[in-house]
């Protein structure tokens, strides 16, 4: 059946092996079969199957970053024929804005959060990292994001996150967007404590959460 094709790009994914996944997608376009549920019963499925075996510790930071290779190397393929299609989804992507605090300039966890969300069909302004308060209220200004992502692997830069928040009330700007955090040592009683709308322990409680808070 050409439909399991879907599943086996979400295989392809977990192996993590790029060329099968842009095979299969070119498989996927040839057969003129649905790039958007290529995209989320494959790729992004893939992702969510890795994500879930990184909170469990069943794989690490290498394996997520060889998935997401894999996982782009279809997505690449794809994502022109989604818009081709005049998808609902190529139209209507959720925008979110991710970022470490100024100080800290450790960004695996949060590259890794940016492809998951890719994968699950959110548009994603990508801050970097050492990014001041300033720069996080730019993007809630000039982005139109519904979301903002902020990270911190490093004690000493968590009050940067207060700080932000401190900063968008200040601007009026707080019930503009909705505000994760997450890194290592953050905590969910830290992220109420500075009120925060959300808190993940891992990637794909990032990805469930941003999801959580776009569906409100």
């Amino acid at each position: 059946m050409d439909e399991s094709l879907y599943s086996q790009l979400a295989d392809a994914v977990v192996a993590m092996r790029p060329e099968l996944v842009a095979a299969l997608a070119q498989q996927v376009v040839k057969k003129g079969l649905s790039a958007e549920k290529a995209i989320t019963l494959g790729l992004a499925a893939g992702m969510r199957r890795m994500g879930e075996r990184f909170a469990a510790r069943e794989c690490f930071v290498p394996e997520v970053l060889l998935a997401s290779k894999a996982m782009y190397a279809g997505f690449e393929i794809l994502r022109p024929v989604l818009v081709s299609e005049g998808s609902d989804r190529a139209g209507t992507a959720i925008r979110v804005a991710l970022g470490v605090v100024q100080g800290d300039i450790h960004d695996i966890g949060k590259n890794i959060v940016k492809v998951m969300l890719e994968a699950a069909g959110f548009e994603v302004i990508d801050l970097g990292r050492n990014v001041p308060v300033e720069g996080f209220l730019r993007a809630v200004r000039e982005e139109r994001i519904l979301a903002l992502g902020m990270s911190s692997l490093m004690t000493t830069t968590m009050p940067k996150m207060a700080a932000v928040i401190r900063a968008l009330q200040s601007a009026g700007l707080r019930d503009c967007v909705k505000v994760i955090v997450g890194g290592a040592p953050v905590s969910l009683e830290f992220s109420r404590r500075i009120g925060a709308d959300g808190w993940a322990a891992d990637a794909h409680g990032a990805v469930l959460e941003f999801e959580r808070l776009s569906r409100r």
